[in-house]
């Protein structure tokens, strides 16, 4: 079996250590750079000491192109906006195949992408990615050298909701309300993450439209969504819950032969007849939905649940490597949940 030399650059935040955990037991990657601007030349025991024991001798190193160039036939990067796009035109044009876990590359319009990021570093380069919501996109993901991997919000909302705007079933408004564990603000400390501010308190950010994830969430279900996400008080796991009101109500039954169809070659998505928790899919690639109809009210409730950090980014962007290359969809990826 073929080897890729993998790299990481962000590997000492949230994502990056997800990254570090499915690559040292994937059989066809080996770890060969390990990238952390604020940690460079430390070992990576210092920023995660749990490793100690396993990847003592590893050292965080600078973000150098030229060495990504010369170690990797992979990079994965969970990087800020703006970072990823200075670095992908070399390394793609070098041939290393690059996997974002940023937002660099999802949106297609540079105009969207000036309105919640700011200015695009290479907007050329946007129409050259593959946007890596795989269950979706998997056709066009063999030999893809740049994968723009989707976000977190994103991600559920679409597992949830797609089957019913393929179907003309999803009306003229998607309403999805999700809810996120702290974790998906990333590592850096501010007010919004501290633990007295997050600690037995729930409650919505970024409404009415503000949420940089919105326009994404569009561009994929090609239609308006009214988007509400919400901080509640756990480490990780995304639950999210779409709500369509279609102008034809389908039967139960044709419902549930939708999403069976729609997901019938997708091994990371399980179809539940009862409704999903973050403890179903924590620890796991794997993303639970269920779908019902509300006949009376004529409205259909889709819910998905996923970690947002393995499906919604970590684990999603090793599936997608898998895809690009010709691997099995799932290899190395971990599939049992930590319900407890």
């Amino acid at each position: 079996m073929k080897r890729f030399r993998a790299g990481i650059v962000g590997a000492t935040g949230y994502t990056g250590i997800e990254l570090l955990r499915i690559i040292e037991r994937h059989p066809s990657l080996e770890l060969s750079s390990v990238v952390g601007s604020s940690w460079a030349g430390k070992p990576l025991t210092s920023a995660w000491p749990g490793l100690s024991g396993m990847l003592d001798g590893v050292l965080v190193e600078r973000l150098d192109p030229s060495m990504l160039i010369d170690t990797c036939d992979v990079v994965f990067l969970a990087l800020p906006h703006g970072v990823s796009a200075e670095l992908v035109p070399a390394l793609v044009t070098a041939g290393v195949r690059i996997i974002d876990l940023g937002a660099d590359f999802r949106l297609k319009d540079p105009a969207v992408y000036e309105r919640f990021y700011g200015s695009h570093p290479a907007p050329e380069w946007l129409d050259k990615a593959i946007y890596g919501l795989t269950e979706w996109n998997r056709a066009q993901l063999p030999g893809a050298t740049l994968v723009a991997n989707p976000g977190c919000y994103p991600t559920a909302t679409a597992l949830a909701a797609k089957p019913l705007v393929d179907a003309g079933w999803s009306g003229e408004l998607l309403v999805a309300t999700c809810l996120s564990g702290v974790s998906g603000a990333g590592r850096k400390a501010s007010p919004r993450s501290l633990f007295c501010e997050v600690g037995e308190s729930a409650g919505p950010y970024g409404i009415a439209g503000s949420h940089r994830h919105g326009p994404e969430i569009e561009q994929t279900l090609g239609m308006a969504v009214s988007f509400t996400p919400h901080l509640v008080p756990m480490s990780r796991g995304m639950v999210a819950t779409v709500i369509a009101k279609p102008s034809r109500i389908p039967t139960s039954q044709e419902l549930n032969e939708c999403y069976e169809a729609a997901y019938r070659e997708s091994p990371a998505v399980i179809l539940r007849g009862d409704t999903p928790a973050t403890r179903d899919v924590r620890g796991s690639a794997r993303a639970h939905v269920h779908v019902c109809l509300d006949r009376e009210r004529g409205v259909i409730t889709a819910v998905c649940a996923i970690d947002n950090l393995l499906k919604g980014a970590s684990s999603q962007a090793v599936q997608n490597f898998n895809v690009s290359v010709g691997l099995d969809e799932m290899m190395g990826l971990p599939l049992w949940p930590q319900p407890v």
